[in-house]
């Protein structure tokens, strides 16, 4: 008899607490981030990135593009998008203009992704640019990996620090269906050459769907045995056009069930406080485990995080429809002094948290195309 998850209990979706969930017969212990918090702003954070309930916000995501040479089901309509016009994105100097103003203002870590950024022609110079950004201390991409490889040992010259690959099946086949275009070995090739090139860890993000790649998530984890990959199951999130269904969300207590049942080994580390995922090890691997569980334990107490749109629109939460436009203003003249005005303003209307999953399902958003990975 099917249930919809809305309407189960906590403990009917495996959770027997607020800190811990029961996967078979073992107790998989969690930390709870809403109690580690530390609420003491660092001296080096402004007001401007402080919203109104305590959180401090030192990690900015840039969108490069719109542009992806994939298709991914759960990314991007069918039908396809309306891409706006080259002259409406940011250039690159106002790219970098706008995040030399979030990291003089005390964000320490930014992420470009797209669309998918390595598509971008100036992504090369646009590293160099905000490696060298006094304060700044990671700078990381998030990819699909089809130009990765060969892009890569510049790209490291430039300053990437990390790298997050999408990649939501090991088989080719079922790759050429979820993305609508080809290139597993690709792929699999830019992983190697990440690990090739020293990044450790190489972070490998996996969207699992019910009926699609939920078959695969053991197989996933062995990539972690000999390789230092952190292999990331992120539970399927609903945006504008991905026909997002509750009976595709596979929950994070499920994907525990079937890991644990091959690997009893795991075990919890200890997060930091603003850590999306929830983090294990298994014993003899190289590499990691990790969890993102947006949709059936959020983690918006401890967000720290900011979006900047391809199109400059800026946005506090990714849920959220809300945004506001730092590029009319830059085009307008404004100085640095007004868009930290705008900035903190937008920053200080930031919800204590998002909607329930099934009002997200709801509510009017841009496809992930649009806002960034």
């Amino acid at each position: 008899m099917r249930r919809c998850l809305s309407k189960l209990t906590p403990r009917q979706m495996g959770f027997t607490n607020s800190n811990s969930f029961l996967v078979g017969s073992k107790n998989i212990t969690t930390t709870s981030n809403a109690a580690q918090v530390d609420q003491t702003k660092p001296s080096s954070v402004s007001d401007m990135l402080v919203d109104s309930f305590g959180r401090f916000h030192t990690y900015l995501r840039i969108s490069l593009t719109e542009r992806c040479n994939l298709r991914c089901q759960y990314c991007m309509p069918s039908e396809g998008v309306e891409l706006t016009p080259k002259p409406q994105l940011l250039s690159q100097s106002e790219i970098v203009r706008l995040a030399g103003l979030f990291v003089s203002s005390g964000v320490n870590k930014i992420r470009l992704t797209g669309g998918e950024p390595t598509v971008r022609k100036d992504i090369e110079e646009i590293c160099m640019q905000l490696s060298s950004l006094k304060g700044l201390k990671n700078l990381a991409i998030t990819t699909n990996g089809i130009t990765l490889a060969r892009k890569l040992p510049k790209l490291k010259e430039c300053g990437l620090d990390s790298i997050n690959i999408s990649l939501d099946t090991l088989v080719p086949a079922k790759f050429e269906f979820l993305t609508r275009r080809k290139g597993h070995e690709r792929v699999m090739q830019s992983i190697d050459s990440a690990i090739a090139l020293g990044y450790n860890p190489v972070k490998v993000n996996c969207v699992v769907m019910r009926g699609l790649n939920d078959d695969e998530i053991c197989d996933f984890v062995e990539l972690t045995r000999d390789k230092p990959i952190n292999v990331r199951f992120i539970e399927f999130m609903p945006f504008d056009g991905n026909v997002w269904n509750v009976k595709k969300l596979v929950s994070y207590a499920e994907m525990m069930d079937k890991v644990v049942k091959r690997f009893p080994s795991i075990k919890r580390v200890q997060d930091h406080p603003t850590e999306t995922a929830k983090n294990f090890t298994i014993d003899g691997h190289c590499g990691s485990v990790s969890f993102i569980t947006s949709m059936t334990e959020h983690f918006c107490s401890g967000c720290n995080r900011l979006r900047l749109l391809a199109d400059g629109n800026f946005k506090v939460c990714l849920f959220g429809p809300s945004e506001v436009s730092l590029r009319d203003p830059i085009r307008s003249g404004a100085d640095d002094e007004t868009l930290r005005e705008i900035i903190g303003a937008a920053v200080k209307r930031k919800k204590a948290a998002h909607a329930g999953m099934l009002d997200i399902a709801k509510t009017a958003n841009r496809p992930m195309i649009h806002i960034g990975g």
